[in-house]
C-alpha cells in the first residue's frame, strides 16, 4: 500500500529558484522538441513519417507537467494536439502505437507502457475524461494478444514490463476487471528478474547488455514498490538491497552510477548517461512515496542538484549524453572513445550527442521533482524536497495551503506560509535530512524523527513557520577511492576553464543543428592535476543567480580549499582523459588556495581527487 499520494500540478506550483530553472527548461531544448527536432515535430505518433516509438512518449512525459506546473497556455495547446493525435490514431480494437497491422507482433511495446505511463501523467494535470477508456482499450488490446500467445515482451518491454503498472494501477481503480490482474502477472513472469542479475554488476564489461544497462537498473529500481500491490505480492524492500550493491561497484560521488550506456565499474572517468539521471530521480520519487523511507529522498536530492544540472548547459539548449566526475575535456575522441559502450562525441555538449532517447528523455527531470516537493498523507501534507513551491489541496473539505520560501540546496533556510481556510487540525511534516545540524523551528531548538518534523495542531488564518538548521562542508571518500568535498546534497568541483567551440551543421539523417540547438566542442584550458590538503574548507554563500539558478560563473554557493599540485598522468593512449588515479599523490609544489565550485555549475571539472602526501 502506498504511504503517501503525490499531487498533481493542478495543486503544486513552482516559485523562487525553482520555478526559474522550470522557465529555462521551457524556454530552452526541452520545450521546443515539437517545433525544430524531426522525431518530435514529425514523429508517426502523429501522423508524419519519423521515429514512431519511445521519443514521443518521453517528450511528453516531462513537457505535460512542465506545461501545467507553468500554467502556459501555449505549451498546453501543444501538448493537447499530441495527445489528440495520439487518441484519434487509436483503432478500434484498441491497438495505440503506430505501426500497420502486420507489424504489430514484431513491435516493441515498451512503448506502450511508456505511452500508457505518459497518458496518467495528462490525465492528473487536466482530468481529460478520455484518458482511463484509452488506457483501457490499449491495455485490452495488449492482454488479448499475450493471453493468446501472439505478443510475448521482448527486448525492451521484457526489461521495463514493470512500467505498464504505472497505467495498470489507474484502470484497475476505475473498473476493478480481473484481466488487469491476469495481465500483471503475465507481465511479470515474462519480465527480467532484476534481483537475480546482481552478479553481472560487478565487472564492467566492454559489452552492450540489456542487463547492464544503466537506464534499464534505474527504472527497475522502482519495480517491486510500484507492482507488488497489483500482483498480490508482499513488499520485501529488495531495491535497498540492490541500490547499495549497485552503488559499491559502480557508484560515483553524486549518487549515480556509471553506465555508458552499461555498467562502467568504479571510475571517475567513465559516464553516465542522461537518461540514468531522470530515471534513477523518478525511481527515488516513487520509492519514497511507496515506501516512506527518507534514504530515497537524500538519494534523490543528491541526483536532483549534481547530475541533472552538470550534464546539460545553463540555458538548457544542449546536454551531453554522458557525464563524468573528472572532466576535463569534452571534445570528440580522435579515435577508441575512453567510455565502454558509446561513441566518440557522447560527453560533448548538442541537440543529440549520441542516441536521441535522451534528448526526449530529458524533460521529465525538473518538473516531477517540483511534483514530488509536496506529498498527501492520511494525516496531513508532507514537504518531501524542500524546494521553493507550494501546494494549495483541500483537506476535510476545508482549503489549506502551504508555501516555502528558500535557497536550498544552496543555503539550508526555509519560511513556511501555511494558510487555513478554516480552522484545520491536521499534520505538517517537514523533511531534515541526517547530515542536519543545529536545527531550529521558530529560533527553539528541535530534533527530527525517522528524517522529519512534525507540527501537528490546529491551523488558523494565515501563519508563519521558520527553519533553519546548519550543514558541515567536509570531504568524504568516494567508491572509487578517491576523496570530493560535499556540503550537504551538494557536491564540488575544481572547476576547468575551456574554450568552446560552435558547431552547426545537417547530420546524415537531415536533422539539423543551429544555434541555438548546435553542437558544442568544449577543449579544458586550465590545470587540472590537483589533491587536496588536510585543512578545513570555507563556505561562501553568493546568492542565486537570477538568471541561471545553477550558473557556471555565478554560482550561489562555493567552498574555499587548499589544493596543491601533483604529477597526475593521462590515461594510457589519450591526450585530455585524466588517469583514473594519480599514481603518487605526493606534492610538487606549495599548496594553492582554490574555490570549488557545485558539481551541477561546471561543466568541466575535477571532482574525486586524492589528499595530497608531503614528505617530513
Amino acid at each position: 500500500m502506498r504511504k503517501y499520494e503525490l499531487f498533481t500540478a493542478k495543486e503544486i506550483k513552482p516559485a523562487g529558484w525553482m520555478l526559474r530553472q522550470l522557465e529555462i527548461e521551457a524556454n530552452g531544448q526541452s520545450g521546443n522538441l515539437d517545433k525544430m527536432w524531426p522525431d518530435v515535430k514529425e514523429s508517426a505518433w502523429i501522423g508524419g513519417t519519423r521515429e514512431g516509438w519511445e521519443r514521443v512518449p518521453y517528450w511528453l512525459d516531462g513537457f505535460i507537467p512542465l506545461a501545467y506546473l507553468l500554467d502556459n497556455d501555449d505549451m498546453k495547446a501543444r501538448a493537447q494536439k499530441y495527445v489528440d493525435a495520439i487518441i484519434a490514431g487509436q483503432c478500434e480494437d484498441g491497438w495505440i502505437c503506430p505501426c500497420t497491422e502486420d507489424k504489430r507482433l514484431t513491435y516493441d511495446i515498451w512503448a506502450l507502457f511508456l505511452l500508457s505511463k505518459t497518458l496518467t501523467v495528462y490525465y492528473d494535470c487536466t482530468g481529460d475524461e478520455r484518458i482511463p477508456e484509452v488506457i483501457y482499450r490499449a491495455m485490452k488490446n495488449c492482454y488479448d494478444y499475450m493471453k493468446n500467445g501472439e505478443i510475448k515482451l521482448f527486448n525492451w518491454g521484457m526489461r521495463r514490463w514493470f512500467e505498464a503498472f504505472i497505467a495498470l494501477d489507474l484502470i484497475y481503480k476505475q473498473y476493478g476487471e480481473e484481466w488487469i490482474k491476469e495481465l500483471a502477472k503475465m507481465l511479470r513472469e515474462q519480465g527480467t528478474k532484476w534481483d537475480s542479475l546482481t552478479e553481472r554488476w560487478v565487472t564492467p564489461l566492454n559489452k552492450w547488455t540489456q542487463e547492464t544497462h544503466i537506464v534499464n537498473i534505474m527504472m527497475s529500481l522502482k519495480y517491486e514498490a510500484i507492482s507488488h500491490e497489483l500482483l498480490g505480492e508482499d513488499y520485501t524492500g529488495i531495491t535497498e538491497k540492490l541500490y547499495d550493491f549497485l552503488y559499491k561497484h559502480n557508484g560515483t560521488p553524486v549518487a549515480l552510477f556509471t553506465g555508458d550506456e552499461c555498467l562502467a565499474g568504479l571510475s571517475p572517468i567513465q559516464g553516465t548517461e542522461l537518461c540514468a539521471v531522470v530515471e534513477e530521480m523518478f525511481s527515488c520519487e516513487l520509492l519514497f512515496a511507496y515506501t516512506g523511507n527518507s534514504k530515497w529522498l537524500d538519494i534523490l536530492e543528491k541526483a536532483s542538484f549534481n547530475g541533472l544540472p552538470a550534464t546539460v548547459s545553463e540555458d538548457m539548449w544542449v546536454h551531453q549524453y554522458v557525464q563524468m566526475s573528472n572532466q576535463i575535456d569534452c571534445t570528440t575522441f580522435p579515435g577508441k572513445p575512453i567510455f565502454r559502450t558509446v561513441g566518440k562525441p557522447a560527453h560533448t555538449f548538442g541537440l543529440m550527442p549520441h542516441f536521441g532517447c535522451c534528448t526526449a528523455n530529458l524533460p521529465q527531470g525538473w518538473p516531477k521533482l517540483m511534483l514530488s516537493a509536496f506529498m498527501k498523507a492520511d494525516d496531513g501534507i508532507v514537504n518531501a524536497v524542500t524546494i521553493p513551491g507550494s501546494v494549495k489541496t483541500e483537506i476535510d473539505g476545508k482549503g489549506f495551503e502551504v508555501s516555502l520560501a528558500t535557497e536550498f540546496p544552496f543555503r539550508p533556510v526555509f519560511d513556511y506560509t501555511v494558510t487555513a481556510e478554516k480552522p484545520l487540525k491536521t499534520k505538517l511534516m517537514i523533511r531534515v535530512p541526517a547530515y542536519a545540524k543545529h536545527l531550529t523551528v521558530n529560533g527553539k531548538a528541535a530534533r527530527a524523527k525517522d528524517g522529519f518534523i512534525t507540527i501537528e495542531k490546529t491551523w488558523r488564518d494565515t501563519e508563519k513557520i521558520h527553519v533553519e538548521y546548519s550543514v558541515d562542508a567536509k570531504i568524504v571518500r568516494t567508491p572509487a577511492g578517491l576523496y570530493a568535498a560535499e556540503m550537504g546534497p551538494l557536491v564540488f568541483s575544481l572547476p576547468i576553464e575551456y574554450e568552446k567551440t560552435m558547431k552547426e551543421y545537417v547530420d546524415k539523417a537531415g536533422v539539423e543543428r543551429k544555434f541555438p540547438y548546435c553542437d558544442y566542442e568544449i577543449a579544458g584550458k586550465s590545470e587540472w592535476r590537483y589533491a587536496f590538503e588536510n585543512a578545513p574548507l570555507e563556505v561562501e554563500y553568493r546568492g542565486i543567480d537570477s538568471e541561471y539558478p545553477f550558473s557556471e560563473t555565478k554560482p550561489a554557493v562555493v567552498l574555499k580549499a587548499k589544493l596543491s599540485r601533483i604529477n597526475w598522468e593521462l590515461a594510457d593512449g589519450y591526450e585530455h582523459v585524466p588517469a583514473p588515479k594519480p599514481a603518487s599523490p605526493k606534492a610538487i609544489a606549495d599548496a594553492e588556495d582554490k574555490v570549488l565550485y557545485p558539481y551541477g555549475s561546471s561543466r568541466l571539472r575535477m571532482t574525486e581527487m586524492p589528499f595530497a602526501l608531503r614528505r617530513k
